[in-house]
């Protein structure tokens, strides 16, 4: 098992940025592909980013390219989502999620996951 605890959420003004974080604990010791997602009021769950275990390989939402990025500290069992030129139509639940993979693995769909923190709100005013 794999526990995820988000942080870094907020209000923000379009045209700013936040960078959210995913603390992983437990069994940390296996390799996993980790992802974002989120999900707005009345949406259904969506993919944002993924990077694999060894950070080498990255893949985004066209929503969010060239806007959003995604980097993981494996000495801190640590992903984040650095986030810029927010707009309006980010605002949402955001979500870390897990998945045991090899090093080179992304996973780019919400039903890849395993594991899956509570969500933190990002919110952004026009």
């Amino acid at each position: 098992q794999v526990q995820l605890v988000e942080s870094g959420g907020g209000l923000v003004q379009a045209g700013g940025s936040l960078r959210l974080s995913c603390a992983a604990s437990g069994r940390t010791g296996s390799t996993y592909a980790m992802g974002w997602l989120r999900q707005a009021p009345g949406k259904e769950r969506e993919f944002v980013a993924a990077i694999s275990w060894g950070g080498g390989r990255t893949a985004y939402a066209d929503s969010v390219k060239g806007r959003f990025t995604i980097s993981r500290d494996n000495a801190k069992n640590t992903v984040y989502l650095q986030m810029n030129s927010l707009k309006p139509e980010d605002t949402a639940v955001y979500y870390c999620a897990a998945h045991p993979a090899s090093a080179i693995v992304v996973v780019t769909t919400t039903s890849g996951y395993d594991y899956w923190g509570q969500g933190t709100q990002v919110t952004v005013s026009s």
